[in-house]
């Protein structure tokens, strides 16, 4: 088993600069530890707790949207979002399912439904007005996204009806944050 070394620090001040390295580490952040607790598989919880990174944000735009599951099986509550490529057209970098409280769930339902354009089976096209802030921990290429960039555990922040769709986020930006650039030239 390969363990990582035993970090010490001396009070709460320092032990916030070691997690603010976190990023440039590339590390998800500090795994906090009694040092007297044993390794054991799964999520221990009491003597263990993971303080991970501070999120990145960027501000996109909603494209799709679908029928949540479970208690939300009723209301479109999985978005999926995009950033504007230089040829001005939306590159879908992510979708989220989280983030938002009941009352915002209630406000995007209603404007989904309002603004949809087109259908496809489940998935409501939407108008390419409504700006959501999105926290995530990552961006990395995909080959999956028509934007080559993808998110890695993207939630909705919070709902930009402050902001025009066409000052959200463009996709140079978001390639500036993408932490492994190995073919990062071929992007629209």
């Amino acid at each position: 088993m390969l363990l990582s070394e035993m970090l010490g620090f001396a009070d709460l001040d320092a032990l916030r600069a070691l997690r603010a390295g976190a990023r440039a580490a590339a590390i998800e952040g500090l795994m906090l530890k009694r040092g007297d607790a044993p390794y054991v598989p799964g999520r221990p919880r009491g003597p263990w707790w993971k303080w991970k990174r501070d999120p990145l944000t960027l501000d996109a735009v909603l494209m799709y949207a679908q029928r949540g599951h479970g208690r939300r099986s009723g209301s479109y509550s999985d978005y999926t979002f995009g950033v504007w490529r230089q040829d001005g057209v939306l590159g879908p970098v992510g979708k989220a399912y989280s983030g938002f409280t009941d009352r915002e769930l209630v406000f995007l339902d209603t404007w989904i439904r309002a603004h949809t354009v087109a259908r496809f089976g489940p998935v409501r096209e939407v108008e390419q007005a409504l700006v959501l802030e999105v926290a995530f921990d990552a961006a990395q290429l995909s080959a999956r996204h028509k934007s080559g960039v993808a998110l890695r555990f993207p939630r909705i922040a919070r709902i930009r009806t402050d902001k025009p769709a066409a000052e959200a986020d463009r996709l140079e930006s978001l390639m500036a944050l993408v932490e492994s650039k190995v073919a990062a030239a071929s992007y629209a």
